[in-house]
């Protein structure tokens, strides 16, 4: 077979089960592709023209361009080292439009109705004036890395609005499910015009410090009969929530819904409230009837009016940012030390001592920590 044979029969990198059977994903029968809103204009948008030009990209993100906005995200989340200076340039042009949004955390455990409680909560903001970017961290394949449930098929209605934006993100293995990109990508859609940005986790009982670390208010959903109500209390989600809400709370649930906010709003009594000034709210809801909805956006208003007004909603972006400064330092340093060849060999080889039982791990680290500070004297 010629050169020119191989080429034509040789298949992309990404192609449907129906070209390969070693296709990484499954098409599951009986489920079907979100009917999307086509694009009746043709799109101006040159990919390979904008990842050459920052300047451009920037300028149709401030003009709302939602596919420049998704081009930018790709950039932000890529671990390719060719598109980190790239990427970092961007957020820097885009940094002065940062910090306009109310960023909401969304979390519970996994059935709680996180995504249809999202899609109930973002149409009822865009039709009272509002763009609303959702940024849907899903579990990430082991194989491909890539996310597994993609969320914008699961937030269909949603999706048709054009002041909305769904962008499911893969969460890498980051504990609490949060992206490590993630504050990144909240710039990029904040110089956008989003003004309210909901970040959905996983909600798979990892700890979930890191969103209330990005967010400005933090959801709580719960669900009736699910025997999760003590089982909150030991993962110390429930001292990290700003609104607790009851979900699923319609048709025959609709008395048991009620039940369990009035029990887990005595169990609230006993718990130190994470944000000054601010006891909790426990109310029920329904994606379904759209029970509280417009009640859920009442109260983070609320919220938003005490914190600003008693100093500690700018006190909570100052930690913030300081927190995204400790986190990108740690990276970067375990991406140097990494990196560099003699001592990634040299960790391997104190790895296999540890395992033999002749060596410490504290030994080790010490002696890991002498080599790389002797590389940066050769430096």
């Amino acid at each position: 077979m010629n050169k020119k044979e191989k080429s034509k029969n040789k298949l992309p990198e990404w192609n449907t089960e129906a070209n390969s059977k070693k296709f990484a994903s499954r098409i599951v029968s009986g489920i079907h592709q979100a009917n999307v809103k086509p694009n009746t204009k043709k799109s101006v948008f040159n990919v390979k023209q904008h990842y050459n030009n920052i300047d451009n990209l920037c300028t149709e993100i401030l003009h709302f361009n939602r596919t420049a906005l998704s081009l930018a995200i790709t950039l932000i989340e890529s671990n390719s080292p060719k598109h980190f200076a790239i990427s970092q340039e961007l957020i820097r042009k885009l940094l002065p439009y940062y910090g306009n949004s109310i960023r909401i955390g969304i979390t519970g455990v996994p059935g709680a109705g996180k995504s249809s409680f999202i899609e109930a909560l973002g149409i009822f903001l865009i039709e009272n004036g509002h763009k609303v970017a959702v940024l849907a961290i899903d579990p990430s394949s082991t194989i491909s890395k890539g996310s597994i449930l993609g969320d914008k098929t699961r937030m269909e209605k949603l999706s048709r609005y054009d002041n909305s934006f769904i962008r499911p993100s893969p969460s890498s293995g980051v504990l609490g499910g949060v992206a490590r990109k993630t504050r990144e990508t909240i710039i990029a859609c904040e110089a956008a015009g989003f003004d309210v940005i909901l970040i959905e986790t996983i909600g798979v009982g990892q700890s979930e410090i890191t969103v209330r670390s990005i967010v400005d208010f933090f959801i709580l959903l719960q669900i009736t009969g699910s025997g999760d109500e003590l089982q909150t209390i030991k993962k110390g989600i429930i001292e990290l929530a700003d609104l607790i809400l009851i979900n699923k709370a319609d048709g025959d649930n609709i008395l048991k819904a009620e039940l369990t906010r009035n029990e887990c709003a005595q169990m609230m009594q006993y718990i130190q409230p994470i944000t000054k000034d601010w006891n909790t709210p426990v109310l029920t809801s329904s994606a379904l009837t759209g029970l509280n909805i417009e009640r859920t956006w009442t109260v983070i208003n609320q919220f938003m009016e005490i914190t600003k007004e008693n100093g500690f909603f700018e006190l909570r972006r100052i930690n913030q940012q300081i927190e995204w400064l400790h986190t990108m330092l740690l990276e970067a340093l375990t991406n140097t030390f990494f990196s560099n060849k003699a001592l990634s060999d040299k960790y391997k080889q104190l790895q296999n001592s540890v395992l033999e039982g002749s060596l410490t791990p504290t030994s080790a680290v010490n002696l890991l920590i002498e080599n790389y500070i002797k590389s940066l004297s050769l430096q």
